[in-house]
């Protein structure tokens, strides 16, 4: 018994609508995995030298159009396309845009200090990002490596734990509850400003239970907050908080400027209970002793020991900033005069390539160069300190330290004979492997 399917006209026509769906359905996830796959190829801040023809592969179907930021006029260089025969010449003349392709390789380049933006697209449709054009002057720089100790002291006492404890009356209580937060900074008390940890003990001592009106930073805003301290078993006035003043510890410097300026770390101080980066009132930096080594392993990260003695004969300069991007100050003279190395150009971030650069460190007395392979360079990582991956290759240096161990933050990474960027951290689960921040991201802080 023979069996036929037929299908009406209707039928036919919901097949046919299905299967367009479907492949409207497949182009666009198609052009979705091709947006998101592109999205990191270009950042959205890029920086080119004055006076410096700069050269892009990003090699990306992106094109757009650079203008400048309204501002005061400044003369615009040139932008060339390699691909085509004709450049741009824009130096002498006020213009409102011009058009780049990044499918081929490009050539940007300013004359003047300025900011500029692109507008870009993706397939010349689809919208892409908005990239911030940065013209900065061309540094050269020291790549230092020693090891430094370093003080910081914090602005106010910050506020590491917030707990209770046992009334003279036998209740537990807990004075700062809902009014004080972990990571806040404590300015002032009742209007006098709070210098160190000791004397807001003795203030809170001092209070005896009456209103205390605290300035404090939260967040970056300051606020006043009341509060009543409590007595305690001992008879002692307490708020039950703890507290913390300063901060302490090993480092290594990356660079020296030839204007005695320095950079260091290439990551911030962040107190070590709260993970918040500390407010600096002031810090000093320190000469120091490397006295040990603890190699790293894989799942347990290693550190250099060092012996700091905190007096003004060992001070080698004066921390003025502690941020995200590392700690700066000035260095003192007889450093700058006893480096070892010679001032070097930087390199911008679309200028570092995978594949052999070194690293400056002094695990085994003296800044030496080191072995290491740059192994990923993101353009676009939403961590600033975590743009260049490195894998120490050299055996000395992993016979001396298993790879990157703590207290090696800060060495600069050199490559092509240019000042690229700091180690930042250790990969936990490979010692041998370690993050590394831009050398721009630094020195615009």
């Amino acid at each position: 018994m023979n069996s036929s399917i037929y299908m009406t006209g209707k039928q036919e026509k919901k097949y046919r609508f299905f299967l367009w769906m479907l492949l409207l359905a497949g182009v666009a996830s198609l052009l979705l995995a091709l947006y998101f796959s592109y999205l990191d190829k270009i950042p959205s801040q890029i920086r080119i030298r004055a006076g410096v023809e700069q050269e892009f592969d990003f090699h990306v179907p992106v094109s757009g159009e650079i203008y400048r930021m309204p501002q005061e006029a400044a003369p615009v260089a040139s932008v060339t396309d390699v691909a085509e025969e004709d450049a741009y010449l824009l130096a002498e003349e006020e213009i409102r845009s011009i058009h780049v392709d990044f499918a081929h390789t490009v050539k940007l380049k300013a004359n003047e200090i300025d900011a500029y933006q692109m507008d870009l697209k993706l397939f010349g449709i689809l919208p892409y990002k908005n990239v911030d054009i940065e013209v900065i002057q061309d540094k050269m720089l020291i790549p230092s490596g020693i090891p430094i100790g370093i003080y910081v002291k914090t602005d106010g006492v910050l506020v590491v734990g917030i707990g209770e404890f046992e009334s003279s009356e036998g209740d537990a209580i807990s004075p700062a509850k809902y009014v004080l937060q972990k990571g806040d900074y404590i300015l002032k008390s009742n209007g006098e400003t709070v210098e160190n940890k000791k004397q807001f003990i003795s203030m809170v001592e001092a209070s005896e239970g009456e209103d205390m009106i605290l300035t404090i930073r939260r967040n970056n805003e300051i606020t006043d907050v009341m509060i009543n301290a409590g007595k305690n078993r001992m008879e002692e006035w307490k708020l039950g908080i703890w507290i913390r003043d300063n901060a302490q510890g090993i480092g290594t410097m990356t660079y020296e400027g030839t204007d005695n300026t320095f950079g260091a770390l290439g990551h911030g101080i962040n107190d070590v209970d709260t993970s918040i980066l500390m407010n600096l009132e002031e810090g000093t930096l320190y000469r120091t002793e490397i006295v040990g080594i603890t190699r790293g392993a894989n799942g347990a990260p290693g550190e250099l020991t060092g012996y700091i003695e905190y007096d003004s004969e060992n001070v080698i300069g004066e921390i003025t900033e502690n941020t995200a991007e590392g700690i700066f100050g000035v260095c003192d003279e007889e450093l700058l005069e006893n480096s070892v190395f010679d001032p070097i150009p930087i390199a911008l971030k679309q200028e570092i390539t995978m594949g052999p650069a070194q690293i400056i460190c002094s695990v085994s007395g003296e800044p030496e160069f080191y072995d290491v392979e740059i192994v990923e360079v993101n353009l676009e990582h939403e961590n600033v300190n975590r743009g260049i991956v490195i894998r120490v290759v050299d055996e000395k240096l992993l016979t001396l330290t298993g790879g990157i161990i703590q207290g090696m933050s800060g060495s600069p990474i050199i490559q092509n004979g240019k000042l690229v960027g700091a180690v930042t951290h250790v990969l936990v689960n490979d010692s041998t492997k370690g993050y590394g921040i831009f050398i721009e991201e630094m020195l615009t802080h």
